[in-house]
């Protein structure tokens, strides 16, 4: 006779072992009550949406800001207006003008004295007057004469005296945009004074500048022409 095989003892129904992996994972894994609940929102979260909205508001603010800032110290674009630069530069033609020298003029307390032959904007308030007021004028100009230059305009042409030229010497003939220049009218013999320049048109048939209201202080001068931009077929760098 075989011996029967002894059954192992029951447990009580409360201490049965997990039947499979899917009941024990039931059993062991204890229940989150947030995820019951649904997605949370994090403070992180609400931290980047405010930071992002901060960030927008201060490039709507400082944009408009850095532009003036721009325009008001470093450089502006100007339109021509009138023929007394042609055929230079001619009527609605489009330049950017660079305000930064005369600006780290301003800071440094020196005189801004451009170079002969600079194209500059100065202003000029006593020029055109309305009902007894005077209108404040922005003029595109040639410089001619420097500090401390003897500058004589007769027959036609233009000569310029200074320590190192005692004999004097004609810049229409000497410099770059000369060839433009046709003939100079008028009458003038005159000295530049202390931080003051001498301009004019190069258009010297039909332009208002020194030969009419003298030597302009370098206080005037707003800034160098650097750029042409349009007429896009045009553009050029001076």
């Amino acid at each position: 006779m075989q011996p029967a095989l002894a059954e192992p003892p029951r447990l009580p129904e409360d201490k049965q072992p997990a039947t499979n992996a899917t009941e024990a994972s039931r059993v062991n894994t204890p229940v989150d009550d947030n995820q019951a609940e649904g997605p949370q929102v994090h403070d992180s979260d609400k931290h980047e949406g405010l930071r992002s909205i901060l960030t927008t508001m201060a490039i709507l603010i400082l944009a408009p800001l850095i532009a003036f800032a721009l325009t008001a110290f470093i450089f502006q674009s100007y339109q021509v207006d009138g023929s007394s630069m042609e055929t230079t530069l001619q009527n609605q033609d489009r330049l950017i003008v660079l305000k930064l020298p005369r600006t780290w003029a301003k800071i440094t307390r020196h005189p801004y004295i451009p170079h002969r032959g600079d194209v500059i904007i100065l202003n000029k308030s006593d020029l055109y007057q309305y009902d007894g007021a005077n209108e404040k004028k922005q003029l595109v100009k040639r410089v001619m004469g420097l500090p401390g230059d003897r500058v004589v305009v007769k027959d036609g042409k233009v000569t310029i005296y200074n320590t190192a030229n005692p004999n004097g010497f004609d810049p229409d003939t000497t410099m770059p945009y000369g060839k433009v220049i046709v003939t100079t009218p008028g009458s003038i013999d005159i000295t530049i004074g202390p931080n003051q320049v001498y301009v004019m048109g190069d258009n010297r048939t039909n332009s208002l500048d020194s030969r009419i209201f003298g030597p302009i202080s370098d206080s005037d001068i707003v800034g160098k022409l650097v750029f042409r931009i349009f007429p896009f077929n045009k553009a050029k760098k001076f």
